[in-house]
């Protein structure tokens, strides 16, 4: 990867609401090629989305997030790889992961209450064939995401330190 590149995917990935002429500023290069270096990044599939963390304990909808931990029996053809698509091609996965230790794949959900990742987990997910156990972890509370502190609430108490 070109030095350039890896400057700009810096620059964006600590806030992608940079235009090109602000990242071409920073890095005092044009906007131009700044904004083709961009462009070939998407079109080769170096960058793939832009996003924004949302710290969800501060909206007012109710959602459930679970991890859960899926053991799978790979394929003798394509490995892992055909049953991580058939999993995260459930729109109710968020994110998907192919991982090392006990369990194979680590899988994000989302759903409007405890009843329906349950369902999502005893109806679809572990009626794949491949897929010989799973564990679900209910997120209870986020305090960092993707390198950003979300627990960030001001505490005007009084500090005391007590000294023995």
């Amino acid at each position: 990867m070109l030095k350039l590149e890896s400057d700009i995917l810096g620059i964006l990935q600590e806030d992608c609401r940079y235009t090109a002429a602000k990242i071409a500023v920073m890095l005092n290069k044009t906007e131009k090629e700044i904004a083709d270096t961009i462009s070939s990044m998407e079109s080769r599939g170096i960058i793939v989305k832009y996003t924004a963390i949302v710290n969800d304990e501060r909206l007012s909808d109710d959602i459930v997030q679970a991890l859960i931990e899926v053991k799978v029996s790979p394929q003798k053809t394509s490995g892992f790889d055909a049953i991580a698509e058939e999993v995260y091609r459930f729109e109710e996965v968020k994110s998907c992961y192919l991982m090392s230790g006990g369990y194979d794949l680590a899988v994000f959900i989302e759903g409007k209450n405890l009843r329906e990742v349950a369902r999502f987990v005893s109806e679809r997910l572990s009626t794949l064939d491949e897929v010989q156990s799973t564990a679900t972890h209910f997120i209870l509370k986020k305090y960092k995401i993707e390198g950003t502190i979300t627990d960030t609430e001001d505490d005007n108490r009084i500090r005391i330190s007590v000294h023995a």
